[in-house]
C-alpha cells in the first residue's frame, strides 16, 4: 500500500471519484493479466519508481487545477506524479474497454498503461480526471510491461499542449516526470531493442471514456452494464440532454457524431495526422487522445501516415480520417443497439455524419482562404484545384498556407507575371527545381481565381490575413522539432522542452525571435526516426 499523505506545498484536490464510485468494480484486486468481466475497471496501484524527476509541466493546466509554481516544482510533485506517493482521495484504477485495431475486433484492451488517479472537482466547478501514463502494468496490460519511455512520453506531453494552444478539442498533460529507471523498447519491431530513460505523464480530461468502453460490454452480451454506462456517461458529461431515456440516447449518439467531426475537421486545418484512430483510441468527448505515432504533414501528402505499422495499408492516413471517424463512429452505433428495438434511429443519426464534416470542412476551408461565407457551388471548385495543386510537387503545407495571406488581392492580375505572382510561396517548396513552367502556369491561373473570390468579399488585404493568420498557424510541433527536444531531455537538458512549451504557446503569433521554427523540415530529418515515421512502440 502507498501511504495517503496531504502535499505540502498545496498538492490537495477535491476528489469526488464518480466513476469509480458508480460503476461496478473488478472485485479481483491483483496485477496479473485476465479477462475482467461484469466491470468497468480493476483498482490497480502505481509502481513505486527510484528517481522521480520534473522534466516539465503545463503552467495553464496546473493554473486549472489550481496548483501554484512553488507546488509543481517541488519533489513531493514528482513524487505524486510519478505514481510515488498518493493524495488524500486518490483511489487508483484502470478502465476496462474494447475495441477495432485497424478495423479488425481485438476482444478486451483497457487501460494496459494508464492508471487513473481519480476525479477532482476544481473551485470553479470543473470536473478533471487525473491519469499516469507509464505507470506500471494493470490486468489489461497482456504481454507489456505497463511503462513508457522519455521518447513518446515527451512527444504526448508536449503535443496535448500544443493541439490545446491551436484550438484542437483535445486530452491535456499536467507534467512529465523521469522515473530514474531504465526501460527496454525494440522501436521499430525489428529486433533491436534498446534501453530507455523510464517517464511518466499525468494527462488530464473531464472523462478518459472512449468507444470502446461501450463496445466491450455489448460484444460479451452484457446489456446490463452497457446501460448503466451509457446512463452515467449521459448523467456526467452530457446533462444538457436530459435524463437518459432511449430518445435522449439518441440525441446523445448524435452529439457524439457531430463532436467527431468537428475534431478532425480541426485534424485537417492544421495538418495533424493521428496515426492510429483505433475504436479504443477515440473519446466520446470528441477529444484528441492517445498521441502515440502521430505526425504533421510537413510536404503536403494526402496519403501519408507517420506510423510504420500502418505503412503498408495506410488506413489511418491525413485523407482517410474523416471516413475512418464514420467507420469507428458505426461500430459505436453497433454497440449501442441493444438499449434500442431496432437499428434504423442510430442509422439515421449515423447517416448525418458526412454532413456534419463536409460543413465543419467547408467553414474551415473558408478561413484558411480568407472568405467569410462559403459559396459551395463555387468555392468547392476553389478548394479542390488547390488540393490537386498542393500533392503535386512537395510543399510545405503550413508555410503554404500562411504565406498565402501575404499575397496582394490588389494586384493587377492581367498584368502580373505567372513568376511575380507565386513569388509570395517560394518558401513553401522543398525541391525549387521542381516548380516546373507547367506548373507555375497551373498555381498561378488557381492565384487568379482566388484573387477575384477574395475581390467579392471586400476586405482589405490586412483584414483578410487577419483572418488567415487565425485560422493558419505559423508553429506547429513539426516531428524534427519534437525530436531535437527528445535528443536534449535524454541527455538531461530539459530547457528546450521549457522553451518550446512556450513557442507552442502562441502558435498564430509571428515570434520573429523564432523564425527558424517556421522553416521548412530540415534535410537531415527527411529519414530520419522520430522525425519521419514512428512506430506503436513507447
Amino acid at each position: 500500500m502507498k501511504e495517503d499523505f496531504d502535499g505540502q506545498f498545496g498538492l490537495s484536490f477535491n476528489f469526488d471519484n464518480r466513476f469509480s464510485l458508480e460503476l461496478p468494480a473488478d472485485p479481483d484486486t491483483g496485477k496479473q493479466r485476465r479477462q475482467v468481466r461484469a466491470a468497468c475497471y480493476s483498482r490497480v496501484m502505481p509502481l513505486t519508481v527510484s528517481a522521480p524527476k520534473l522534466v516539465a509541466y503545463s503552467r495553464e493546466m496546473a493554473e486549472v487545477l489550481g496548483l501554484s509554481t512553488e507546488a509543481c516544482e517541488s519533489q513531493e510533485f514528482a513524487d505524486v506524479f510519478a505514481g510515488n506517493r498518493l493524495l488524500d482521495g486518490m483511489e487508483p484504477y484502470a478502465m476496462c474497454y474494447g475495441g477495432h485495431q485497424f478495423g479488425h475486433w481485438a476482444g478486451q484492451l483497457g487501460d494496459g498503461r494508464a492508471i487513473n488517479l481519480g476525479e477532482i472537482v476544481t473551485a470553479k466547478s470543473e470536473h478533471w480526471a487525473l491519469q499516469l501514463k507509464g505507470a506500471g502494468p494493470t490486468p489489461y496490460s497482456r504481454t507489456a510491461d505497463g511503462l513508457a519511455v522519455l521518447r513518446s512520453s515527451l512527444r504526448e506531453f508536449l503535443c496535448s499542449e500544443a493541439m490545446f494552444h491551436l484550438g484542437v478539442p483535445t486530452t491535456r498533460a499536467l507534467s512529465l516526470v523521469l522515473t530514474g529507471e531504465s526501460v527496454v523498447r525494440d522501436m521499430f519491431y525489428d529486433g533491436n531493442p534498446q534501453s530507455e530513460p523510464g517517464a511518466v505523464v499525468c494527462r488530464v480530461a473531464p472523462s478518459f471514456i472512449r468507444f470502446g468502453n461501450f463496445q466491450i460490454f455489448t460484444a460479451r452480451g452484457e446489456t446490463e452494464l452497457l446501460k448503466k454506462l451509457v446512463d452515467f456517461t449521459i448523467r456526467n458529461e452530457f446533462p444538457h440532454l436530459g435524463e437518459p431515456s432511449v430518445a435522449v440516447y439518441l440525441k446523445w449518439f448524435e452529439e457524439v457524431c457531430r463532436l467527431t467531426a468537428d475534431m478532425i475537421v480541426h485534424w485537417m486545418r492544421v495538418g495533424f495526422v493521428h496515426g492510429v484512430m483505433n475504436t479504443d483510441n477515440m473519446s466520446i468527448l470528441g477529444l484528441t487522445i492517445d498521441y502515440g505515432p502521430y505526425g504533421w504533414l510537413e510536404s503536403y501528402d494526402p496519403d501519408w501516415t507517420p506510423n510504420t505499422t500502418d505503412a503498408a495499408g495506410r488506413r489511418y492516413c491525413f485523407a482517410n480520417q474523416a471516413q475512418i471517424g464514420h467507420w469507428n463512429l458505426a461500430q459505436l452505433g453497433s454497440a449501442l443497439m441493444p438499449l434500442f428495438e431496432g437499428s434504423e434511429p442510430l442509422q439515421q443519426v449515423l447517416n448525418s455524419y458526412p454532413r456534419y464534416f463536409e460543413q465543419g470542412r467547408q467553414e474551415m476551408m473558408g478561413n484558411k482562404l480568407g472568405f467569410d461565407r462559403y459559396a459551395a457551388d463555387s468555392d468547392n471548385v476553389i478548394v479542390e484545384e488547390l488540393l490537386e495543386i498542393l500533392a503535386l510537387i512537395e510543399t510545405d503545407m503550413t508555410i503554404f498556407y500562411r504565406r498565402l495571406a501575404l499575397l496582394d488581392i490588389n494586384v493587377d492580375i492581367d498584368t502580373t507575371t505567372d513568376k511575380e505572382l507565386i513569388k509570395p510561396l517560394v518558401d513553401a517548396y522543398y525541391l525549387p527545381d521542381e516548380v516546373s513552367e507547367v506548373y507555375r502556369a497551373r498555381l498561378a491561373k488557381w492565384l487568379r481565381a482566388y484573387i477575384r473570390r477574395s475581390r467579392k468579399e471586400g476586405k482589405t488585404n490586412e483584414v483578410r490575413r487577419a483572418k488567415m493568420n487565425a485560422a493558419n498557424p505559423k508553429y506547429v510541433l513539426r516531428n524534427y522539432i519534437a525530436q531535437l527536444a527528445i535528443d536534449k531531455a535524454e541527455v538531461g537538458d530539459f530547457k528546450f522542452v521549457s522553451d518550446l512549451l512556450e513557442l507552442l504557446r502562441h502558435p498564430y503569433d509571428e515570434q520573429p525571435e523564432e523564425e527558424e521554427f517556421a522553416a521548412k523540415r530540415p534535410d537531415w530529418a527527411r529519414n530520419r526516426a522520430g522525425c519521419s515515421m514512428l512506430s506503436c512502440s513507447s
